[in-house]
């Protein structure tokens, strides 16, 4: 899609995505770091981030890559320590990194729950604390993304744990718009629909039936397009935004108000059958 900003609105800033360095992460820092922002990428595998940020500094922008990882509270600080001595004082965030897996609750392990819970609630509260007391201490304003799921709010069926972090983590954005609006903090989210990458697509996409079923939900008779969340998160980020915070936008294409939880229709399905099929998508 064509640009529809200026190519200087978000200059100046310093963004920090991440789970950068794959998917949305990657189509949201190259869509900022166009828009003017020096961004760092963060995640545990190096050649993602190696690559992300060939690709931006191959377009003239400026990036670092920096391992973290957001389930340990040691691994966030030091990766923000590391990305402002690389590119200056953190601006903005975007809280993007998460995990997901479908699975029988009543076979859910506690392992699997707290994977997926420290991956996205914690992951989500460490990175805005680390960046949230750098601004109150310093006296300098800032905005955070977080990147939820439409179903924070509806629930789902077979993907408990990560309808309980995301909803956590709206719950976090909202209390801290109340609680850091004095400092001229802004916290807003971004609850999408179903917008295929390969990492989500092999996890929670079992095959082209289900793909087709889940597309037919989207009123709009379509996936999003990784370009209108980066659009999206821009917004949020620059100061067009300047008076937005504590909100929670759906990019679902209407999916939400049609349907309700993503993955409900799984549950009028044979258990056995879809049971079998989750299995057989973790072999």
């Amino acid at each position: 899609m064509p640009e529809r900003f200026a190519s200087d609105l978000l200059a100046g800033q310093h963004v920090l995505v991440t789970g950068g360095g794959t998917g949305l992460g990657r189509a949201m820092a190259e869509r900022f770091a166009r828009l003017g922002a020096a961004v760092t990428v963060a995640g545990r595998r190096p050649e993602p981030l190696a690559e992300a940020v060939a690709a931006i500094e191959a377009t003239g922008g400026r990036a670092f890559g920096v391992s973290m990882n957001v389930r340990e509270h040691a691994s966030v600080e030091q990766g923000v320590a590391d990305a402002e001595a690389a590119l200056g004082p953190i601006s903005g965030l975007v809280n993007n990194a998460a995990a997901n897996f479908l699975s029988p609750t009543r076979k859910l392990s506690e392992g699997g729950f707290d994977a997926i819970v420290r991956t996205n609630l914690y992951g989500s509260f460490f990175a805005t604390q680390a960046v949230g007391q750098r601004w109150i201490e310093r006296g300098t304003t800032g905005a955070v993304v977080s990147i939820v799921t439409t179903y924070a709010e509806t629930g789902s069926a077979f993907v408990v744990p990560s309808a309980v972090s995301k909803a956590g983590v709206v719950a976090m954005t909202r209390s801290l718009a109340a609680e850091w609006g004095t400092y001229g903090i802004r916290l807003n989210a971004i609850a999408p629909g179903p917008f295929p990458t390969e990492g989500a697509w092999s996890r929670l996409v079992p095959d082209e039936k289900t793909a087709e079923q889940m597309r037919r939900r989207v009123p709009l008779g379509r996936f999003g397009d990784p370009s209108e969340l980066a659009s999206l998160a821009a917004f949020l980020l620059s100061d067009l935004s300047g008076y937005l915070t504590g909100q929670v936008i759906d990019l679902d294409g209407g999916e939400k108000l049609a349907s309700g939880g993503q993955f409900n229709d799984l549950a009028k399905m044979p258990r056995d059958v879809v049971e079998a099929m989750m299995a057989g998508m973790r072999g």
